[in-house]
């Protein structure tokens, strides 16, 4: 009886593993809208560090996977006798086998649809088309953008409030890369060009401060084409570097061939300073988004 005593609160203790689990999980990877509460978006971002791209950034996908297992684990460590006597007293009455049945249907379908929300985005998310037809797919924020204060190509000190009343898009990229940052400064560019009547401001922030230096920015503005109403930003490394971290720019870097690896984030601020979209796409959906501010 001992036993049996020692089991069911090992048992019961499991079961709201997985129930607290399926909620965090839930809280992180549900879909959003435009109906979205903004306190619901506000608890994503500061629980998992959600992206731009609505999932969690590495932090957040290491308490979604670790906080679990770790669970777990201990209570196999602590209470491994009682789970496995408890699991055989489950197993006895044909309810307590549906039971498990229908949990492990659950816990399947909920890694599946995880898997599905991940490896999905974007395969259509900004699909080509008219503006309002991407438009009403981009998921629209309303968060404070964080300040900026950097130097640009002519060697003026630029921040957000310098451009308060125009739509600004902020990206981030830097001159030795060959892969993805020309892609989105084109990216950014074409979607400037394609809004002459909305004038946005395009800011491309250096995630290599070290080599990007305030003195290169003229040529780096030069090789990119960038107009008068572009800026590419730099200054000293740890202001950069508090920037960026300020934006939640993900990027690693290579400390051996100075490579960053990073997502095409392109912020879409509205006019009165406030991020309303958060874009990894094409022109196409950049200029969307600044058609649906």
């Amino acid at each position: 009886m001992k036993a049996h005593a020692r089991a069911w609160p090992a048992i019961a203790t499991l079961a709201v593993v997985v129930v607290v689990t399926a909620i965090w999980w839930s809280l992180a990877l549900w879909p959003v809208g435009r109906s979205t509460p903004a306190w619901f978006l506000r608890t994503r971002a500061v629980c998992f560090g959600t992206t731009l791209n609505d999932l969690p950034n590495a932090g957040g996908w290491l308490l979604l996977i670790g906080q679990p297992v770790g669970l777990i684990l201990l209570l196999l460590t602590v209470w491994g006798t009682d789970l496995r006597a408890g699991f055989a007293l489950v197993m006895r009455r044909s309810s307590g086998q549906a039971f498990i049945g229908l949990l492990g249907a659950v816990i399947v379908a909920g890694i599946a649809g995880a898997v599905v929300r991940v490896t999905g985005w974007g395969n259509g998310a900004f699909s080509a088309g008219l503006d309002r037809e991407i438009a009403t797919e981009l998921t629209r924020v309303n968060d404070e953008a964080p300040a900026l204060a950097l130097t640009d190509q002519r060697g003026q000190t630029i921040t957000l409030e310098a451009f308060r009343g125009r739509p600004i898009l902020v990206a981030f990229a830097y001159a030795h890369c060959e892969t993805i940052c020309p892609l989105v400064v084109g990216d950014v560019l074409a979607a400037q060009r394609q809004l002459p009547d909305r004038s946005p401001v395009v800011i491309v922030v250096t995630l290599d401060p070290w080599r990007d230096t305030p003195s290169r920015l003229g040529a780096i503005a030069d090789g990119w084409s960038m107009g008068s109403d572009a800026h590419v930003l730099s200054g000293a490394p740890e202001a950069v570097e508090r920037a960026l971290n300020a934006w939640r720019v993900p990027r690693i870097r290579n400390e051996k061939t100075g490579d960053l690896s990073h997502p095409a984030i392109v912020y879409v601020l509205g006019p009165d300073g406030r991020i309303a979209y958060v874009v990894q796409g094409n022109a196409a959906a950049i200029s969307a988004a600044v058609r649906a501010l």
